[in-house]
């Protein structure tokens, strides 16, 4: 039996960060918000634990920075880098706005989330309810979207609005209605905690250039600290211990001595949890009716940590371009699409640069061949000559630099530089084959940057 229930000016799928976030946003612009989430209790995730300085911000701009506070999180000041016994340190850059170090803030995922949706929750208009939506209902004579079907602890319910705002994750049920692309897989994380580690550089995400892939730790409360193991290809399997000997065999000999034995004893005694790394360009809404936001809609690989950082910018723009005074009522469909339209190409401001370094330093540091190899080389020694070679690409990461075409440059600066370093360290002795490289590092580069960038700019 399906019961009819009350209309909304906006229907929200989905109380992650991205729901939740819209739901207060759109709530304190007077409209009249649905937030349906199919489990309300806490979850637990082992990503989305890292907010970068830009995400700060853009919670402080949607009014919810308080959601950062009393979650036992950890301030965090920038990155450590190790590559091959050595380390160089990359720290926030300072804001112009305030004259102060840029900070971001790492913590228990399931503990940010439960702070969002509180927050949601006591915002005026809006009405919070667990269930899971299981259709989307459609006009029959226009194909627009007017509302859902959602099944509760009961019966299920009809719920209508003008506009859906569908943010179900990286498994959205619903992507298909909204773009025929998919999520291309092109590694796993394997996650886990180790208890009161001792980290080389307090208040610093750690990123360690193992073989054959890279390995980020972060302290994620007073006593934990969240590993994330980037595994090539097929997973082993975790039921006949394949996972654990490789986390053995293959991981561990890279991972600095000083938090080798650690690891290992992690490995032994604490749970391991895998999840996809996927790639998925941005989609331009052409649905009337329905806005897809959030993993559903776009990812990036996320050893830059980028993602609520996308997201939450998304939120504060997206409330620009939907508010009372550009649409009055979501009836108007024909001014959503058109306002939407604008919005796919005014976020590129800032998802462009952190989507695209992303996939490209993940392919640097996992490093499959030669030339990645001299190129991830060349990264390293480039972070080590600080100043701009620092503060330009820790300006993207973090989400403060919104500029694609400072990406670009420091990305082929760090090729040119790579092949500068090639030549001081092999000299004369090795000058024939440096040359050759010249040409194919340069085409490594090419081909590693320059894909994301034109998938970038397809609608």
């Amino acid at each position: 039996m399906i019961t009819p229930v009350e209309e909304y000016d906006l229907i929200i799928v989905g109380a992650g960060v991205v729901g939740t976030a819209a739901a207060k946003a759109f709530g304190s612009d007077g409209r009249r918000v649905l937030l349906l989430e199919r489990d309300l209790s806490e979850p637990d995730r082992i990503v989305g634990e890292l907010l970068q300085p830009g995400g700060v911000n853009s919670l402080a701009a949607l009014g919810l920075e308080d959601c950062i506070e009393d979650i036992d999180g950890i301030v965090c000041e920038g990155y450590a880098v190790f590559h091959n016994g050595e380390v160089v340190q990359i720290p926030y850059p300072i804001e112009e706005e305030t004259g102060k170090q840029a900070f971001g803030k790492s913590f228990h995922h399931g503990k940010f989330i439960q702070k969002l949706r509180a927050a949601a929750m006591n915002t005026k208009n809006v009405t919070v309810r667990e269930a899971t939506v299981t259709t989307l209902i459609k006009d029959e004579d226009d194909d627009r979207v007017i509302g859902v079907v959602a099944k509760g602890q009961a019966d299920e319910e009809k719920h209508y609005a003008p506009l859906t705002i569908v943010c179900d994750g990286l498994f959205s049920r619903f992507r298909k209605e909204f773009t025929e692309k998919t999520p291309d897989v092109r590694s796993h994380f394997v996650g886990f905690e180790i208890k009161d580690l001792g980290l080389p550089l307090p208040k610093h995400g750690h990123v360690i250039l193992a073989k054959p892939a890279p390995v980020l730790m972060y302290q994620i409360g007073t006593h934990e600290t969240r590993v994330l193991v980037d595994v090539p290809g097929q997973l082993p399997s975790v039921a006949n211990g394949d996972l654990k000997q490789y986390m053995i065999d293959v991981v561990a000999p890279g991972i600095p001595e000083s938090l080798q034995k650690k690891f290992v004893e992690a490995i032994e005694t604490e749970r391991l949890r895998s999840m996809p790394n996927s790639f998925l360009p941005p989609s331009s809404n052409q649905s009337c009716g329905l806005i897809v936001l959030g993993d559903a809609m776009n990812m990036r690989h996320p050893l830059t940590g980028g993602g609520m950082t996308v997201a939450l910018n998304d939120v504060v723009l997206l409330k620009d371009y939907l508010s009372p005074e550009s649409i009055p009522s979501f009836t108007e469909t024909d001014v959503v699409v058109q306002q939407m339209n604008a919005f796919h190409w005014a976020r590129k401001r800032y998802c462009t640069a952190i989507n695209v370094l992303a996939m490209a330093l993940y392919r640097l540091f996992a490093a499959e061949d030669d030339n990645l190899a001299v190129l991830q080389r060349g990264c390293f020694e480039y972070f080590k000559c600080g100043g701009d070679c620092v503060n330009g690409p820790v300006g993207l990461l973090s989400g403060l630099i919104q500029r694609p075409l400072v990406l670009v440059y420091h990305f082929f600066a760090v090729a040119f530089y790579a092949i500068y370093c090639e030549f001081r360290l092999g000299g004369w002795r090795e000058a024939p084959i440096n040359i050759i490289r010249i040409f194919t590092v340069l085409y490594a580069a090419c081909v590693t940057i320059l894909p994301y960038l034109w998938s970038e700019t397809k609608s």
